[in-house]
């Protein structure tokens, strides 16, 4: 059976809570080994905090976890004795974020683990916490030895890849090149034939500019940028259309019209997402060597410590990875 590591998230969070509802899943432990990354005694705060039915177990190894009704978790931690203060800022959370996620890609880099979901985390714990990254992807990606990556979010409303993700939009402009988009339309389209299996993928790209710049009145970059990109994915067999306006796109667009839609900034392509599956979202690092996908929320310190927290998108993130796994082997075969 297939393991997935999932790592504890900052512990002041929701991490530790969306991480343990989803490991007591049914539906989850039908179908994998989900073993728990972090320090045990923060998992065990809120597994007594919340009264959790499932008992858990803290594990040494992976051999101890396979086969066990218990949730495992592997202690990264055997003498944790920090302060867990719900909801906030923490340097001491950011760093035990910043080792889970070490442990877990080690675990996934060493053919232990099949796959890794991350549990959120804070950017500012985690660099407070010595871990100097943007985000989890661009950690993982550099954790992993991978050359480069792009972030896809993925729900029953499509697939969204970016161009540009954690950089503020005052640089989004001068960070775009023809080069930039070949790379990333290439991993995109390459991950959905192998990890979503779709044979003839067909992506919509979108525009940087209102209107997509009309013609060039609104902004230069989709004449002398995207539109070049565009060309030259077409002629290395990559179906890529647009550039289109994104509010219009998004306006008309309906579930399935496309099998991935590329935008050239965060919020461009994440606010319509999260719009229509906020609970059900996942994110998923394509172009990485191996397998990591992560819920599409935050932290959420607002409503940490007081266990509703949904796990919705969490245990639909550890689907993901299995499904990703599961296509990758069928390749490989």
């Amino acid at each position: 059976m297939s393991v997935i590591a999932i790592t504890v998230g900052d512990y002041n969070g929701i991490g530790p809570e969306v991480a343990l509802k989803s490991a007591a899943s049914r539906t989850i432990r039908a179908n994998c080994t989900p073993l728990l990354i972090g320090p045990y005694k923060a998992f065990e705060f809120y597994a007594e905090k919340y009264s959790l039915r499932r008992k858990i177990l803290k594990v040494d190894s992976l051999s101890e976890a396979v086969g066990r009704s218990e949730i495992t978790i592997l202690d990264i931690c055997p003498d944790f004795n920090e302060k867990i203060r719900p909801g906030k800022i923490d340097k001491q959370s950011g760093m035990w974020a910043g080792r889970s996620i070490e442990r877990a890609v080690r675990l996934c880099v060493e053919g232990e683990a099949d796959a890794m979901v991350t549990a959120p985390v804070s950017k500012e714990s985690l660099r407070q916490g010595g871990y100097d990254f943007p985000g989890q992807t661009e950690m993982v990606t550099t954790l992993s030895h991978s050359k480069g990556s792009i972030m896809i979010m993925a729900s029953g409303f499509g697939r969204i890849a970016l161009a540009t993700i954690h950089i503020p939009l005052s640089q989004v402009a001068q960070t775009l090149t023809k080069q930039l988009l070949l790379e990333r339309l290439s991993v995109f389209n390459d991950s959905i034939r192998k990890d979503f299996g779709v044979k003839a993928p067909r992506i919509a790209v979108l525009g940087l500019n209102p209107h997509a710049g009309e013609n060039g009145l609104i902004g230069t970059e989709e004449k002398a940028i995207i539109r070049p990109a565009i060309d030259e994915a077409l002629s290395r067999k990559i179906n890529a259309e647009g550039p289109f306006p994104a509010d219009a796109f998004f306006g008309t667009y309906r579930d399935g019209m496309f099998d991935g839609i590329f935008a050239m900034y965060h919020d461009q392509g994440l606010i319509p997402l999260k719009m229509r599956s906020f609970s059900t979202g996942i994110n998923f690092t394509a172009g990485i060597k191996i397998i990591r996908t992560s819920p599409d929320h935050g932290t959420a310190f607002d409503i940490a410590g007081k266990g509703i927290a949904n796990p919705s998108s969490t245990i639909e993130a550890i689907k993901l990875a299995l499904e990703i796994s599961r296509n990758r082997k069928a390749a490989r075969n």
